[in-house]
């Protein structure tokens, strides 16, 4: 019987170099990332050899395609690195779950209230749910009441990142640090 494998890797369009480029004219541009021009692929071949390098297609997707005469390993090298530095820039925010119930204390509601402002203070944003069970789901202003209630307890400067919102399991509702900036 067949079994399916489950740890393919993706398929990824591989970077074409030396003779697997079948487009001509190329842009070319040569070790020392100069532009030499447009010129024919088997030129640009010959003269990648002479340099002892290869001819690696850097845009596949531009008229003509751009071409460039490089070792292949600093290319990948390059490549790796660069994508390596794009990873470590991207700012990641998180969010942060609390959640409230509609028969919830004060005091707790207060408790999660500071948990919430902690969470605010170190740059999280705040998703506040409710979980709404049996009979609890036809009371919707009552939970909506609840939530304000919470969210006015937060002494934090805060918007609404997403307003109250009805799901099928109760109420949501995201919130961050700051004023929203309106751009209008």
């Amino acid at each position: 019987m067949y079994k399916k494998s489950y740890n393919k890797k993706k398929w990824e369009p591989r970077t074409r170099v030396n003779y697997w480029i079948k487009t001509s004219p190329i842009r070319l541009i040569d070790e020392n990332n100069k532009n030499v021009g447009v010129i024919e692929t088997p030129k640009a071949l010959k003269m990648a050899h002479e340099k002892g390098l290869d001819l690696i297609e850097i845009s596949p997707n531009a008229k003509p395609p751009v071409c460039r005469i490089m070792s292949h390993g600093k290319y990948q090298y390059e490549k790796s690195r660069k994508e390596k530095s794009q990873k470590t820039n991207q700012k990641r925010i998180e969010a942060k779950g609390i959640r409230i119930s509609p028969r919830i204390g004060q005091h707790d509601l207060e408790f999660k209230a500071k948990q919430a402002e902690k969470f605010l203070e170190k740059g999280y944003k705040v998703k506040i749910e409710m979980i709404l069970k049996g009979r609890e789901k036809w009371l919707l202003a009552a939970a909506e009441e609840k939530i304000s209630k919470f969210i006015g307890l937060i002494t934090v400067e805060i918007f609404f990142e997403q307003e109250i919102k009805k799901q099928p399991r109760g109420l949501i509702a995201i919130i961050a640090k700051g004023q929203k900036n309106d751009k209008t």
